[in-house]
């Protein structure tokens, strides 16, 4: 439905999923304004959240005859989080769904092997409509086609620049590049200041990004991701860490043996996921490494101990990090 035209016929149900929220709510409305076409949606829509909503009701909701209109919009919103006698009921329903009504059920994840997804998508080839969320290199391109979207255009930088302070959600970013038209800059490409100007950063670090830098021994890098990691678990960060100092370990050993076996191969991860980890291992002695794993006991028993888990947690990295 995403990409078909205005002739293409309506399904009765619709599964839309992904974690990309502006993809989502643009597949809703175009699938709305179709519907609009066909009669007044105001008297003829219902909206349900998935994690309070009643099965029975939805189908009921499903079922009801259209007011002045050819057609009606049932709404199921989280649907991934519907209970499991709901379940039945709207699988049920899939089966032999009502004429005049269009199913729209959205949800940010629902595994292929799931019941209700593989009822819908027994519906029609374009029943099940995926709004994969893009990777983090593919979003500044995307920035700068919402730029035009809004009545500007923006630099490669300026976009980048952008994805770093606000996070990979695409809603946020389209809020802030609505922004940044509003700041009105004129007719003039917007730039890197011109970024800085409007937005503020709100986008938290990622796990993954701390572990790395902690890796590379880049202290400047890891105080400024701790910074924006508020929710992140010190425990969880210490698990990330132990775990990359024991690969950086098994690569030295690695290396040291001259053994053909690939990094990937002996650590059981694809390729893309060590392809630093030698330049990693490089950078530490492998006194440094079993002393980090030995000192790595100590801070997360004074984490369970009563001491301030986040600070025990960045003693412990920076301590690892810093070349003596």
């Amino acid at each position: 439905m995403a990409n078909a035209s205005k002739d293409t016929p309506l399904l009765p149900v619709y599964l839309i999923v992904g974690e990309d929220a502006l993809k989502r709510d643009a597949v809703l409305k175009r699938l709305r304004t179709r519907l609009e076409s066909k009669g007044d949606l105001a008297f003829n829509s219902d909206t349900f959240d998935g994690s309070t909503a009643v099965g029975t009701d939805i189908v009921s909701a499903c079922n009801t005859v259209p007011f002045a209109s050819d057609v009606r919009l049932v709404e199921v919103k989280a649907a991934d989080h519907l209970k499991e006698a709901d379940i039945d009921a709207l699988v049920s329903y899939v089966k032999n769904p009502c004429a005049t009504t269009v199913l729209a059920l959205v949800a940010d994840k629902m595994a292929k092997n799931r019941r209700l997804r593989k009822a819908v998508a027994a519906v029609g080839k374009s029943s099940v409509i995926e709004c994969t969320p893009l990777k983090r290199y593919e979003l500044p391109k995307t920035v700068r086609s919402m730029a035009v979207s809004h009545g500007f255009t923006m630099t490669d930088r300026a976009a980048r620049l952008l994805v770093d302070l606000v996070g990979e959600d695409t809603v946020h970013l389209d809020a802030e590049v609505r922004k940044i038209a509003l700041a009105h800059f004129g007719k003039r490409t917007v730039d890197e200041r011109d970024v800085t100007a409007v937005v503020q950063r709100t986008a938290e670090a990622k796990p993954w990004e701390f572990v790395d830098a902690f890796a590379s021994r880049d202290i400047r890098a890891c105080m400024d991701l701790f910074g924006r990691m508020s929710s992140a678990s010190p425990y969880a960060l210490m698990a990330a860490c132990t775990a990359r100092v024991r690969e950086l370990i098994c690569v030295q050993s690695l290396t040291k043996r001259g053994q053909g076996i690939s990094v990937a191969d002996a650590l059981g991860m694809p390729d893309w996921k060590v392809k630093h980890h030698a330049a990693w291992a490089r950078g530490f002695t492998e006194r440094e490494l079993r002393c980090a794993l030995i000192s790595a006991c100590d801070a997360e028993r004074a984490m369970k101990s009563g001491a301030d888990a986040r600070t025990a947690f960045l003693d412990w990295a920076l301590s690892v990090i810093v070349r003596k």
